[in-house]
Parts: C-alpha cells; sequence; structure tokens
C-alpha cells in the first residue's frame, strides 16, 4: 500500500538537515537557546539534542565551539582564541570594590538575600550597589526565602555566566586561585572561609579570574 502523501509534511527532515537549522539559529543568536526553545522554531520530529551532540563534536578544534551555558546552547569563539577578540571586547566600565565583594557573594553563597550579604560583607549594601548589577544584567531576583518578612534573594544570570565563560556556577574559580591573582586579602573576611569545600584543591581558570577585575 503507498504512502499518503500528506505524511511527508510531518516526516522530520534528515538529521543533517536539522543540524544546519540548528547551527543557523545559534549563529543568529546574540543569546544562548535553550533546546526547548529550539523545538519551538524547528519543524515537528525534529531531535535538537540530538543535533547539539554532533554539532559539538564538529566544533571540536575549530575557532569557534558550541558552548552550554546553563540549560541553554550558544556558539562562541575557542577560549585559546580570545586575545584575538581582546579589542572588541575590552570594556572601560569598572566595578566598585563594594560591587565586587557583593558580586562574589552572590557568585558563591546563591541564592542569598541582602541580609546575607551585609552579615558576610561586615557593613551594609546600598541599594545603588545591588541596582548597578541588576543594570550589567549579572545577577536578578530569586525567590523569596520562607522566613518572617519573606525576604528576596539574589542569584547570578546565564548572562554572568556567559561573560565569564562559565558553564555554571560551579566552575568558579577556587579561593586558592583568586588569592593567587591578588583578588583577595591572606585574611579572608567573615564568612568567605565558607565559599567553597576544599578550596585549597580547587582548579582554577586565569581567563575567569577577569570576573573581579571588571
Amino acid at each position: 500500500m503507498s504512502k499518503p502523501e500528506n505524511d511527508s509534511l510531518f516526516e522530520a527532515p534528515p538529521m543533517g538537515e536539522q543540524e544546519r537549522m540548528v547551527e543557523a539559529i545559534l549563529f543568529a543568536s546574540a543569546d544562548p537557546v535553550s533546546v526547548q526553545d529550539l523545538i519551538g522554531r524547528m519543524p515537528h520530529g525534529c531531535d535538537p539534542a540530538e543535533a547539539i551532540a554532533y554539532l559539538r563534536k564538529r566544533y571540536e578544534g575549530r575557532g569557534v565551539n558550541l558552548v552550554k551555558i546553563d540549560n541553554a546552547w550558544a556558539i562562541r569563539t575557542a577560549p585559546d582564541l580570545g586575545f584575538l577578540m581582546q579589542k572588541e571586547t575590552v570594556e572601560t566600565r569598572k566595578l566598585s570594590r563594594a560591587a565586587i565583594e557583593t558580586l562574589a557573594i552572590i557568585a558563591y553563597h546563591q541564592p542569598v538575600t541582602r541580609a546575607d550579604i551585609e552579615e558576610i560583607r561586615g557593613v551594609s549594601v546600598s541599594r545603588g550597589t545591588l541596582d548597578q548589577l541588576i543594570e550589567l544584567e549579572w545577577i536578578r531576583f530569586g525567590r523569596r526565602r520562607m522566613t518572617p518578612g519573606r525576604p528576596v534573594t539574589f542569584v547570578v544570570t546565564a548572562t554572568f555566566l556567559d561573560h565569564f565563560g562559565l558553564e555554571s556556577a560551579r566552575d568558579l574559580p577556587g579561593l586558592k586561585d583568586l588569592r593567587a591573582a591578588g583578588l583577595l586579602e591572606n585574611r579572608p573576611p567573615p564568612g568567605a572561609a565558607d565559599l567553597l569545600d576544599d578550596d585549597d584543591d580547587a582548579d582554577g581558570n586565569d581567563d575567569q579570574t577577569e570576573l573581579f577585575e571588571e
């Protein structure tokens, strides 16, 4: 019995074509794209997760790589070639000491409330400091804590992870690396000892230390 012509409308394209579709979408998007978003854009029956797996392997060793950022995917310059883009990506904006410390506390302790930040820093946190980090889209509001007053929490964003080449907050450099880079005092502030477990054994990433230099 011959196959009805209309059935072809519901057949997924060959995997090679699906790879091209995923590649085109990621290339055209400035922001990382989730698998769910890809499913919504591609023809019925496509498997973008499988296409990503093939593409990721295909891009290994090339000038650009397919990288996972939080729960989404993006095409980014290979890490070892980042120096070629330095002129185009360097920003002159400087974060204040308070903003640097606040960002570090949120990154390592998230989700945290404003009171948590003030307890660790030992001083009050101005609204302007948090507003600056929110404006940069490096932190966002998290879930309210189920405690009296239901205070709002803060967490880092996918934009933060993307900017510093991190797949997740677990990839942040350890305390040993930050001290070696001169970004932390030899005697950490109250609460800093809890930033990471086994901090002396953590493997750092030279590119990631820029987190506290911006």
